[in-house]
């Protein structure tokens, strides 16, 4: 599907011909529809419209029709009796009025059935004028007119019957109008799934891009700089990937040289510093002559100060690890549970000397990370919680999956921490308040190590704090799963 979206001429076109072409493509299909349909309704419209003007116009002829027979029979009747002019002058102009009636009835409906009917109501109007002249002559008989006109009544019945035939016939063909309408309007919902589809192709033209373009920048935001940025897709994300590319060129380059630096100056200071070192211990240790307390004194501070120059370097070369995005890569199935021991086992001593205790309450968790950047992440929060806890004091260490998630929190009994800090304990070379009795000292590289490495590993840490009461650093991590059922265990050292 992508291979042959990728065909599309147009694929290469700007963001904005693509919206636009896509927008005119999905809405012509819609618009086609509506007018088709809303053409079908006008006539259906029209059609009623005329339907309904007929059936009245043929309601009210087969009245007047109806009305007009009647006065018809009345002045015949009163005629043959009376022998008056007035009245046949009244009985002619009925008779006219009801061959108009029958004459716009015919022109309306060319119908068959109506032209017989006609044509027998015209029979039927020269029989009784024939009789009425017969009463100048001879007496005719009132009944004979009666029987006329009962022929006529017939006559009405029938053409009613027709009308009414009439009247269902145009009600049945709204009817069929309406089914064929709704049918088509039916039919017209096959426009929807066409015009997704368009909609689904010019998306995926848009997107696919676009996404493919995150990905790469999230690999430059966990300092992977090696991978190439190139993307396929309109104008403006062509543009976006070639300026990218060039940026991973030179944060590349840069990358190089400061780990390179770091290398080097690391090295060259580690030399000196040793022989340093040895010096001061050997003045410490008196190996060299007796120092009186003010020399004892000094020494001590030369001895501290390297040590925690030595620690400073080492920091260094780790947050050079960090930084190398040539190194540390590879991903391996590790166990919590072991790397927390790991972790642990290198400050067994500070431990004890502390009297602490640690409680452990990690479910059997296996994750999908680099092993010694997990270490080191492990080594640094808990060199942390160490350093600011109380003496006899508690650290506690839980694990747990959430939404295929790693959950890890480490809370020790310390100071806590002004929630003012929260984001600025991160920041390099930062040192908070130095904990009281502490001999663990802090190079301020620790915790900004810790979240330039669970960022490569896209994982994340947060802090929650009590004044004077605790710390609890959580950790995020993703790709892990439970190895065994849930178990809770204490391990204890004092």
């Amino acid at each position: 599907m992508q291979k042959w979206i990728k065909n599309l001429s147009f694929y290469h076109l700007s963001i904005k011909t693509l919206t636009l072409m896509g927008f005119g493509l999905v809405a012509l299909p819609l618009v086609l529809a509506f007018l088709y349909s809303a053409n079908q309704v006008n006539q259906l419209s029209q059609q009623g419209t005329s339907a309904i003007f007929n059936v009245a116009e043929l309601v009210e002829n087969n009245r007047q029709i109806s009305q007009t027979l009647i006065r018809l029979e009345r002045f015949a009747s009163q005629y043959l009796v009376l022998k008056e002019q007035e009245l046949l002058k009244q009985y002619t102009e009925q008779k006219q009025q009801l061959k108009t009636v029958l004459a716009q009835e015919f022109k309306t409906y060319n119908d068959e059935q109506f032209s017989l009917l006609v044509q027998q109501f015209a029979s039927k109007v020269k029989e009784i004028d024939q009789l009425i002249q017969m009463t100048s002559v001879n007496s005719v008989n009132l009944e004979q007119l009666q029987s006329h006109f009962k022929q006529f009544a017939q006559l009405n019945q029938k053409l009613s019957l027709h009308s009414n035939q009439l009247i269902n016939q145009q009600a049945n063909n709204m009817v069929a109008s309406g089914n064929e309408i709704k049918k088509t309007m039916m039919f017209s919902l096959l426009v929807i799934p066409m015009t997704l589809f368009i909609a689904g192709i010019f998306i995926i033209l848009i997107t696919r891009p676009l996404k493919e373009l995150i990905n790469k920048i999230k690999l430059l935001e966990q300092g992977n700089f090696e991978s190439p940025i190139m993307v396929e897709g309109s104008t403006e994300i062509e543009e976006i990937a070639d300026a990218l590319e060039l940026m991973r060129r030179r944060l590349h380059a840069l990358e190089l040289q400061k780990s390179s630096f770091i290398r080097h100056i690391s090295h060259e200071l580690k030399t000196p510093l040793a022989a340093i070192r040895e010096g001061t211990e050997l003045l410490y240790d008196n190996s060299v002559g007796e120092l009186n307390n003010d020399q004892q004194e000094v020494t001590n501070i030369i001895r501290t100060s390297v040590t925690r120059l030595q620690r400073l370097i080492e920091d260094l070369l780790d947050f050079n690890i960090v930084l190398d995005s040539t190194s540390l890569q590879d991903a391996e199935v590790i166990n919590l549970n072991q790397e927390i021991e790991q972790a642990l086992s290198l400050w067994a001593l500070d431990i004890k000397r502390k009297q602490l205790t640690v409680i452990q309450q990690v479910d059997d968790i296996s994750l999908q990370c680099n092993s010694k950047q997990l270490s080191v992440i492990l080594d640094n929060i808990l060199s942390n919680a160490i350093k600011f806890s109380p003496d006899k004091g508690t650290i506690t260490i839980k694990g747990w999956i959430e939404q295929q998630r790693l959950q890890l929190t480490i809370t020790d009994q310390g100071v806590g921490i002004e929630p003012s800090l929260y984001n600025k304990i991160f920041d390099a070379f930062y040192q908070g308040p130095t904990a009281h009795n502490s001999q663990i000292k802090s190079s301020g590289l620790g915790l900004t190590i810790v979240k330039e490495l669970l960022m490569r590993l896209n994982g994340s840490i947060t802090i929650e704090s009590i004044a004077s009461t605790s710390t609890t650093f959580k950790i995020s991590l993703p790709k892990t799963q439970l190895m065994t059922p849930i178990k809770t265990y204490h391990l204890e050292k004092s």
